[in-house]
C-alpha cells in the first residue's frame, strides 16, 4: 500500500534537531511501500530549510546537503492536484492550499496520509482518510 507524505514529515527527516517517532515509522515504511507527495513538497522543503538557516538552526552548507538527501529519497512527486478539490478542502477545513493538496492527493489515491499537522490530520479523518501511525493507520 502507498501513502502520502507531507512537508512536516519530510522536514523531520531532514532537520538534525527534529526527532519524531511517526516520521521514523514513515521512513521505515517507505522502504517497502510507495511514498507519494504533490510536487509542491520540493518547494516546501526548500522553504523549511531556508527558514531553519535564517533562524541559525542549520548552516548554508547543510541546506544544500539536505536538499541532496531529499532528492535521493524514494518519493514519487505528483502534479499540483485538482484545483476544484484543493479549493474545496481548503475552504471546508480552513487549510492552506498547500495542506489541502496533500489531502486531495490522499483522497484521489485512496491511501493514508503521514502528517504531524493536527489540523490536516483532523481534516483527513473527517474525509475518511487514514492517518499513518494512528492506531495502526485507523483514524
Amino acid at each position: 500500500m502507498a501513502f502520502v507524505v507531507d512537508a512536516s514529515i519530510a522536514g523531520a527527516w531532514l532537520l538534525p534537531d527534529e526527532d519524531n517517532s511517526l516520521a521514523e515509522r514513515a521512513m521505515i515504511r517507505m522502504v517497502k511501500e510507495d511514498a507519494v507527495a504533490p510536487g509542491l513538497l520540493r518547494h516546501e522543503i526548500r522553504s523549511i530549510l531556508l527558514s531553519a538557516e535564517k533562524r541559525e538552526r542549520v548552516s548554508a552548507d547543510f541546506v544544500h546537503s539536505a536538499l541532496a538527501r531529499f532528492r535521493e529519497l524514494p518519493l514519487q512527486l505528483a502534479g499540483p492536484g485538482d484545483d476544484t478539490e484543493v479549493v474545496r478542502l481548503s475552504r471546508k477545513y480552513r487549510l492552506s492550499a498547500y495542506d489541502a493538496a496533500y489531502l486531495a492527493l490522499a483522497l484521489l489515491e485512496q491511501i493514508p496520509l503521514a502528517t504531524l499537522d493536527r489540523r490536516l490530520a483532523d481534516a483527513a479523518c473527517a474525509e475518511g482518510v487514514d492517518i499513518l501511525g494512528s492506531t495502526e493507520d485507523e483514524h
